[in-house]
């Protein structure tokens, strides 16, 4: 004894409404993939492209009560900010920290900065640079 099949011939009825759903998923996933990609665009280029300053910690040295740095800054002529700057105890307290202000038409500043400590520094770190 055979068994009748349930299903429609292929193609007679038009598309399945499992098709229908397919086509549905594959425009909506491309519709928010590329609303992804454009805010990931948008972030990037505020990110990177509206950054008109930014510094390079080249050396620091350390005394009893305060720390030399030597910073490398590069920005925009004509644009001032400033740049922050911390430096650790060894057990990892924050004993210094301080803004350096750069302002100009030099587009490169290789400066050396004294940041005033509380106690014994063992590290300088540059946290980062912001324009005004």
């Amino acid at each position: 004894m055979s068994t009748a099949s349930t299903r429609p011939p292929e193609g007679r009825y038009g598309r399945s409404s499992d098709a229908r759903a397919d086509r549905t998923l594959k425009v909506a996933g491309g519709v928010l993939g590329a609303l992804l990609l454009a805010l990931i665009g948008y972030f990037a280029y505020h990110y990177v492209g509206q950054n008109k300053i930014s510094g390079e910690l080249i050396t620091f040295q350390v005394a009893d009560d305060s720390v030399q740095v030597h910073l490398e800054v590069r920005k925009d002529a004509g644009t001032s900010g400033y740049c922050t700057v911390r430096s650790q105890a060894e057990n990892g307290a924050e004993v210094g920290r301080a803004d350096f202000r750069f302002s100009g038409t030099d587009t490169r500043i290789d400066k050396v900065v004294t940041l005033r400590t509380t106690s014994r520094g063992t590290t300088a770190e540059l946290l980062g640079c912001h324009a005004d």
